[in-house]
């Protein structure tokens, strides 16, 4: 991980430099949590795009409000309600777990990596709970 200077004294690399074919860093769960709650950040606006678009539908009249119910209820439409249940979730739980690292908590590597593969977890878990009673109720 450290290579020699000029002066002969072992200097750390930048974890975006490599050494020949192999990077200095892996990847582990408090990277794959920052990078899913930037994403679920972006799936939260479409969602909001969503959400205005049922809300134009359903004061526009039952044509326009039976043409938003025919894309949502399509697979297409399915998907992206899933996804963008996904995102609020997700990016809520995630958004949590971020406040908690700005007051200054949880930075042990071991805790953030429990704490950051839990709250990935959790909200996976939680959104299919979600559209698990959707579907069975």
């Amino acid at each position: 991980m450290a290579k020699a200077s000029p002066s002969g004294r072992n200097r750390p690399l930048s974890p975006h430099l490599m050494d020949g074919a192999r990077l200095h860093w892996r990847w582990g769960p408090g990277m794959l949590a920052s990078i899913l709650n930037r994403v679920s950040g972006v799936g939260a606006t479409v969602g909001i795009a969503v959400a205005l678009w049922w809300l134009g539908a359903l004061i526009s009249g039952p044509e326009a409000y039976a043409r938003f119910a025919a894309h949502a209820t399509a697979w297409y439409g399915l998907v992206v309600l899933v996804g963008v249940s996904w995102s609020l979730i997700a990016h809520a739980i995630l958004g949590l777990r971020h406040f908690v690292l700005d007051i200054g908590a949880g930075y042990e590597l071991g805790s953030n990596n429990r704490w950051a593969a839990f709250s990935t977890a959790l909200g996976i878990l939680l959104t299919m709970a979600l559209w698990a009673y959707i579907f069975l109720r």
